[in-house]
């Protein structure tokens, strides 16, 4: 596992290649101007529910795939504010969880087993007290593959429902954080900018802090 130092570091670059990528996407758009703010007004935010599940499929088939949870929150805060875009983050993460974890258990298991047997062994260890609150303090962590610990935990012994459901919850913060982050691009910029840096740096003090705990209450996984 990084250090926290280096974590802060990794994660401002992300919030700054973030907030960068928000105003080019708000001022020109991309692809020669066919995605930008008028085309997600036309086709997400205007559209009512269809627009939430339009971006639940392709947000939850992003992260199934291994983009990263926080660059999801952040398109969700931009497109849909920051309470909307928080809660559509989290299903749509959850979703992507969902899809990774059940083809890594169900279809891919010798070969994930092959591939990542030092971490399935450590994930064992790491989720036989208590799969529930292991995968949430997981998920508290502010960086890390979420793909290789859908993969790792889809062989594990790490309980299907427990797992999920940890994921869920434990995926609310740093959606919200990076939520706050995408609606600033067109709300009170300076403040909540300023104020989603502020909580990344309280959550990952946080989650390096309860990391460090249950390590030495137990065993460490995904190192």
């Amino acid at each position: 596992m990084q250090s926290l130092p280096r974590t802060i570091i990794r994660g401002l670059i992300i919030i700054a290649v973030l907030i960068a990528a928000g105003f080019l996407l708000k001022k020109w758009g991309i692809g020669g101007g066919i995605l930008n703010e008028a085309w997600i007004d036309a086709n997400i935010r205007q559209n009512g529910a269809s627009g939430g599940v339009m971006f639940l499929a392709i947000g939850g088939a992003f992260i199934a795939v291994g983009f990263p949870r926080q660059g999801v929150s952040f398109l969700a805060g931009f497109a849909f504010g920051l309470v909307t875009g928080t809660l559509l983050a989290v299903i749509a993460t959850t979703i992507g969880c969902i899809v990774t974890f059940s083809f890594s258990r169900f279809l891919a298991r010798r070969w994930i087993a092959s591939k990542f047997s030092e971490r399935i062994a450590k994930a064992d260890d790491f989720f036989k007290a208590n799969t529930f609150a292991a995968t949430l303090l997981i998920r508290f962590l502010p960086l890390g593959s979420n793909l290789v610990t859908n993969l790792v935990a889809g062989v594990s012994k790490a309980g299907a429902v427990a797992f999920v459901g940890g994921s869920g919850l434990g995926y609310i913060p740093q959606s919200f954080i990076f939520a706050l982050l995408g609606s600033g691009i067109s709300l009170e910029p300076g403040l909540r900018i300023s104020l989603s840096v502020v909580l990344f740096l309280a959550s990952a003090a946080l989650g390096f802090y309860l990391y460090r705990k249950y390590r030495r209450e137990g065993s460490a996984a995904f190192d």
